[in-house]
C-alpha cells in the first residue's frame, strides 16, 4: 500500500474540526433547521473531508447533507468546496426509472395513445423483400420516425396512410403498394410463438376452466375457425354467455358453455284443438226406450197423457 493511500484514508485533523463551517454552508443551501446532527465525516482525499448532517426534511427519510471541505497544502484555514443533498444507507428512495416500453401492460392503452414499435421489434418483419425504403405509411419510415420522439408521441394531422409520399416508381415497395401489399411488416415467427404462448396461457388446456369442462372447443358449434398456420391450434369463441367470448382460444380449451354439453329436450307441447266440421253428431232430448232408465209403462202413460188420450 502506498503512502499517498495510508494519507488518504486518515481525515485532516483541521478540516475534521471544521464542523462548524460545514453546518453553516448546509443551512445556507437548506434551511435553518432542516439540517440535524452531524452524522459523521468520511476522508475523500489529502486534506480533503466530507461531513454528513441528518436531514429533517419531509420525505427525505434517512437522507443526509453532505458538505466537504478542503484546504491546500501549507495552509492553516479551511475552505468550503461542495454542498448536497445525498441518500444514506438507509435512505427512502425512488423506484428505479424504467423506460416506457418495458412499463407498457396489456390493457394500458386508451383512446388516442400511439405506440410506436421498434425498427428492430423480433415480432415483427418485412412483409415484402428488397433493400428499398419502406412504404411512407411504414412506423420504420424516415417521415414517420420523425412524429416520434424518445417518450411522447406527436402526430401531424391525418392518418399516416394519407401522407403525401409515395414509394418511387418501378421499385419492390411501389409494387407491393399496387398489389395490396400495404404492410410494411408482418408477423414474424418469433412473434407467432409468444401470442400463441399468451393465448395458450390465458385460454388453452391447463386452464381451471377448460379442467373443469365436459368437451373441448374443437367440437363447440360456438367455435368460429380462423385462416393460416393459427387455425390448426386457435380458434375465436362466439358463445355469448362464455368466459371466453370474442378471445382467441385454443382448440384444446372448453367450458360448461360447451355447444354439446347438454342438450336440452324441448318441452313437450299440448295438441291444437281440432273440429271436425263434415259430420253431425246427434244428441237425443230424451233417453232411447231400450236404455233401461225408464219403465216401459210409465213411459207409454205419460205419451198418451200428452197427447189428450182418455
Amino acid at each position: 500500500m502506498s503512502a499517498a493511500t495510508t494519507r488518504s484514508r486518515t481525515p485532516d485533523r483541521l478540516c475534521a474540526e471544521a464542523v462548524d463551517l460545514a453546518r453553516s454552508a448546509a443551512e445556507e443551501a437548506a434551511a435553518p433547521g432542516v439540517v440535524g446532527e452531524h452524522a459523521g465525516l468520511v476522508s475523500e482525499g489529502d486534506r480533503v473531508v466530507t461531513h454528513f448532517f441528518e436531514c429533517k426534511e419531509m420525505g427525505y427519510r434517512g437522507w443526509r447533507w453532505a458538505v466537504t471541505v478542503a484546504r491546500a497544502s501549507r495552509a492553516k484555514f479551511v475552505t468550503l468546496d461542495e454542498v448536497v443533498l445525498l441518500p444514506g444507507p438507509d435512505a427512502l428512495l425512488a423506484p428505479e426509472w424504467v423506460p416506457w416500453s418495458e412499463r407498457l401492460r396489456p390493457g394500458d392503452m386508451g383512446p388516442g395513445d400511439l405506440l410506436p414499435t421498434d425498427a428492430e421489434d423480433l415480432r415483427l418483419e418485412p412483409g415484402y423483400s428488397g433493400e428499398d425504403e419502406p412504404l411512407p405509411n411504414s412506423p420504420v419510415s424516415h417521415d414517420m420516425a420523425e412524429l416520434v420522439e424518445a417518450e411522447d408521441a406527436e402526430v401531424t394531422a391525418g392518418v399516416p396512410a394519407n401522407l403525401p409520399l409515395a414509394p418511387t416508381r418501378g421499385s419492390i415497395a411501389a409494387v407491393a403498394e399496387e398489389l395490396g401489399m400495404r404492410r410494411a411488416r408482418v408477423l414474424s415467427r418469433y412473434g407467432l410463438h409468444t401470442a400463441a404462448d399468451r393465448w395458450e396461457e390465458g385460454f388453452g388446456a391447463k386452464t381451471a376452466m377448460a379442467q373443469a369442462a365436459p368437451a373441448a372447443c374443437v367440437s363447440c358449434g360456438f367455435l368460429v375457425a380462423i385462416g393460416g398456420s393459427l387455425g390448426q391450434a386457435f380458434g375465436v369463441c362466439a358463445n355469448e354467455f362464455a368466459p371466453a367470448d370474442g378471445r382467441m382460444v385454443s382448440l384444446t380449451y372448453g367450458c360448461g358453455g360447451h355447444s354439446e354439453a347438454a342438450v336440452m329436450p324441448a318441452p313437450p307441447r299440448p295438441a291444437p284443438p281440432r273440429l271436425d266440421e263434415t259430420r253431425v253428431d246427434p244428441f237425443p232430448l230424451r233417453p232411447s226406450p231400450d236404455s233401461g232408465s225408464v219403465p216401459m209403462g210409465s213411459e207409454e202413460a205419460e205419451s198418451e197423457a200428452d197427447l189428450g188420450h182418455s
